[in-house]
């Protein structure tokens, strides 16, 4: 019988990230993004959170960049953009999934955590949330979902709460507690499995606190989350 990669026109890889303390990759199936999941952070952007349902976007998996610990890694400032924002957010790396499945079931289905960005082209994401069209263009690009290692839940237990902190140029910019989130890992698993058919592989971006904001060539941006490794990336001129 033919092999099917003999099939395959060409091959492509496919994104992974490392995990912390092992020789190993976490391979990626979807990334799922959280809109406006902490209180102050909905007010800034002009919302009442208290009159929203969690709602959720996509990037695709190879907008991930990997940040390894320790390391200060380039980020290309993106094209099409004046005003390009920095969103600290705690990730979570899903090891099983499914359908319907209830709050009291979903940390059962987490493999671990990683500090996460969820760069924003605000301009773009405005102008076309404004015309009532799709804004991937604001949120799903390349490197648009800078990532550290994934630290195994067997290792560190369950983030419920904690210091989620983001430094431009060593000047605190977004500095909260993961406790303040408006709907809880276990939520944002039971109400994402209402839509899709949740898999190993799937990370979820969990929202961002207040204070987000520009970044500039140059700048050098520190995420950090207690109990995680930092990501540390570096603001570079745009390839072209």
């Amino acid at each position: 019988m033919t092999n099917p990669q003999n099939r395959l026109l060409f091959q492509i890889s496919y994104p992974q990230v490392p995990i912390a303390g092992m020789d190993r990759l976490f391979p990626i199936h979807r990334i799922y993004c959280i809109g406006r999941n902490y209180v102050a952070h909905a007010q800034e952007m002009g919302v009442d959170p208290s009159k929203e349902s969690p709602f959720f976007f996509q990037k695709p998996p190879d907008a991930v960049q990997v940040i390894l610990s320790g390391v200060t890694v380039d980020h290309p400032y993106p094209s099409l953009t004046q005003n390009y924002h920095h969103e600290i957010e705690l990730v979570v790396a899903l090891q099983s999934g499914g359908r319907q499945i209830s709050p009291e079931k979903a940390l059962e289905h987490v493999y671990g955590y990683a500090v996460g960005l969820d760069m924003t082209r605000r301009d773009l994401k405005r102008a076309l949330a404004d015309q009532k069209k799709p804004w991937e263009l604001g949120k799903s690009f390349d490197n648009a979902a800078p990532i550290g290692p994934i630290h195994p839940v067997s290792q560190i237990g369950h983030l419920t709460k904690g210091k989620i902190q983001l430094r431009v140029n060593g000047v605190v910019k977004q500095d909260a507690d993961l406790s303040h989130m408006i709907w809880s890992v276990a939520i944002q698993i039971s109400k994402l499995s209402e839509g899709f058919d949740l898999r190993a592989g799937d990370l979820i971006y969990t929202g961002t606190p207040e204070n987000v904001g520009p970044v500039r060539e140059g700048d050098v941006l520190e995420g950090y989350i207690e109990g995680l490794a930092t990501l540390s990336l570096r603001i570079i001129p745009s390839p072209g």
